[in-house]
């Protein structure tokens, strides 16, 4: 069997930077809001096989010298020690490392905003480390009854209190570590101090899942909620769209309950008769053509499959170590039965349980409890996947045996 592909990056990128650029060239200016993983989206890359891990890198590049990039970081969130899981780093050290990583490839971040900001120590600590290596930093503080009292929420004692960051280009990235970092608030302050100076800017955003013009219950989009299954967020129909053109299209909860607070708030920045004034659901604010590079939608509701059954290992794991709750654990039964998943659905997980068997039969040497079993599943361009198990021994965890196995087998 040769490894197919399900999506295609370079189709893909081509209808998505038109996209964006239609809606820059309506304005002076555009901030996009991008969610997800910047700098490598693993999860992307899993359930649309053929995804380049540094999509949105290639298409920032593609969009070369009308790009400019802003990190926000909430200070909760540095106070917090707030943890990414992908590669383990705190919020703050992933910032640093992807400014290390952008500035390799030839982008720059032209600010760092700390959101949220009232002047904690570790705040102020990392705010100059990061003017110790010549980056700019701004802050934004929080306003008192940020969802109910919008009149001054968009004033002068509201986001006219926020520090103001000067950009150059069309596009500006507005990126985070993760959610909850105030990248939305720091770009509605902009737009309103923007059209202050008679600046007509723009605020979209770029989020890859759930892909919009795809079912709601379609493995890609189940396969997001899988990975949010701990924050509790879920698919649905956009409501706001529904009753605007009649559509039924795909958005999560969270846009779509916030719509009517953001349309308020878009409404009291901009004048009558504004385009960005126009948009009429979550929906209408996103830029994301994810589904233009959809190749083979078999392949992709397969691969999507897969992810939700690693995702139900991930929690059952997770669990154990405390770090989610019975909820997170019930949701994610839900989903795989929504997608009529069962965790023996994950070929290499069921290897790694044999692994974990053999070594209960056949050593001795360290404690039961301590035995462990691991598989890895090696693809290669053009053969069939092998999986490929290592066993804990008195030198060895079962993790390191399985790679150890794995390189040998490679080397031939």
């Amino acid at each position: 069997m040769i490894r197919k592909n399900g999506f295609d990056t370079s189709r893909y990128l081509s209808a998505q930077i038109k996209r964006i650029m239609e809606r820059v060239n309506k304005f002076d200016k555009l901030y996009l809001e991008f969610g997800g993983k910047l700098r490598y989206d693993h999860h992307a890359a899993r359930v649309l096989p053929g995804f380049a891990l540094d999509t949105k890198v290639q298409m920032l590049k593609e969009l070369g010298d009308t790009v400019e990039i802003i990190h926000c970081i909430s200070a909760k969130a540095i106070e917090g020690r707030k943890i990414r899981r992908d590669f383990g780093l705190t919020y703050d050290e992933q910032i640093l490392k992807d400014i290390n990583d952008l500035k390799r490839i030839g982008l720059d971040v032209a600010a760092v905003v700390i959101t949220r900001y009232s002047g904690e120590h570790t705040s102020n600590k990392f705010k100059q480390r990061l003017e110790n290596r010549g980056i700019n930093v701004f802050t934004t503080h929080e306003i008192p009854d940020y969802l109910t009292d919008l009149d001054k929420v968009v004033s002068d004692e509201g986001y006219g209190k926020f520090d103001y960051v000067e950009t150059n280009k069309k596009i500006i990235i507005v990126t985070a570590p993760g959610p909850g970092s105030g990248k939305m608030s720091f770009a509605m302050s902009q737009i309103y101090h923007d059209r202050k100076k008679g600046i007509t800017s723009n605020f979209a955003k770029f989020e890859t899942f759930p892909i919009w013009n795809l079912p709601v219950n379609h493995p890609v989009n189940i396969a997001y909620e899988a990975a949010t299954a701990d924050l509790g967020d879920y698919n649905c129909i956009d409501s706001h769209h529904k009753e605007a053109y009649g559509v039924d299209v795909t958005n999560y909860n969270r846009d779509v309950e916030n719509f009517s607070i953001i349309k308020k708030i878009i409404e009291k920045i901009t004048p009558a008769g504004d385009p960005l004034a126009d948009i009429k659901s979550p929906t209408d604010m996103g830029v994301n053509m994810a589904k233009e590079g959809i190749i083979d939608d078999d392949l992709v509701r397969q691969a999507s499959i897969d992810e939700i059954v690693r995702r139900y290992y991930q929690y059952q794991r997770d669990f154990v170590e405390g770090n989610v709750t019975h909820d997170t654990l019930d949701r994610m039964d839900k989903i795989m039965q929504l997608v009529n998943a069962k965790p023996e659905h994950r070929v290499v997980a069921i290897r790694a349980n044999e692994a974990l068997e053999e070594s209960l039969k056949v050593s001795h040497t360290i404690p039961r409890e301590m035995h462990t079993g691991s598989a890895i599943e090696i693809q290669l361009k053009d053969s069939a996947p092998l999986i490929v198990t290592g066993k804990r021994s008195r030198i060895l965890n079962s993790e390191s045996a399985a790679l150890l196995n794995a390189v040998k087998y490679l080397a031939g």
